[in-house]
């Protein structure tokens, strides 16, 4: 009996890592491939999807893992801007900025889907995925706010106090392209996903 416990544990840790693994890979895929930047006509910037994967994580296998994904996500930010630097990339490199609010990601969408109570589930991961993209713009922006303000003026050109209207501007550009495209995409992935896994 005890054998049988232990082998369901080791299972359970050898999917929760190759969900890990999988989904940190399609992200970086995204990412260096540019896939994971969508161009919207009309739109004064690219849209990203690379948090997707640390939703769906978060969804398919828990906070832990959905975690563990955000991290990855955002360590591999950091490196990205490392090598591929933009004016930027100066907030990038900070983890507050690039990591923490990719790790809260993975956390906050897990227990919105726990705790949103709905009949039907893929509404649900629609709301959940809108939940956690909302996270990523608001953390990631909000953060260069905070600790970036009078750099971003400078870069940008324009006086601080203008700043703040500025990042509400992109938050609202491209945030909402962001949740509709992360709405329409976990539903699309998870809802089957779920079907499967649980054969």
């Amino acid at each position: 009996m005890k054998s049988s416990q232990n082998a369901g544990v080791a299972t359970f840790s050898i999917r929760q890592i190759t969900v890990v693994g999988v989904l940190t890979a399609i992200t970086i895929v995204l990412g260096q491939s540019g896939l994971g930047f969508l161009i919207i006509p009309g739109l004064p910037a690219k849209i990203t999807i690379m948090h997707i994967p640390v939703i769906i994580g978060a969804i398919i296998e828990g906070p832990v893992v959905g975690a563990l994904v955000g991290l990855l996500f955002g360590i591999f930010s950091i490196i990205q801007n490392m090598m591929m630097p933009t004016p930027l990339s100066f907030a990038f490199l900070n983890p507050l900025v690039s990591v923490l609010p990719r790790v809260l990601i993975g956390i906050v969408s897990y227990y919105a889907y726990r705790f949103i109570s709905l009949k039907y589930d893929s509404i649900k991961i629609g709301i959940t995925a809108a939940i956690g993209t909302a996270t990523n713009t608001i953390g990631v922006l909000g953060m260069i706010y905070l600790l970036y303000a009078a750099p971003f003026a400078e870069l940008k050109k324009v006086d601080v106090s203008k700043v703040g209207k500025i990042m509400a501007g992109i938050a609202v550009t491209n945030g909402i392209p962001e949740i509709i495209a992360a709405v329409i995409i976990t539903i699309a992935i998870v809802t089957p996903l779920k079907k499967i896994l649980k054969r």
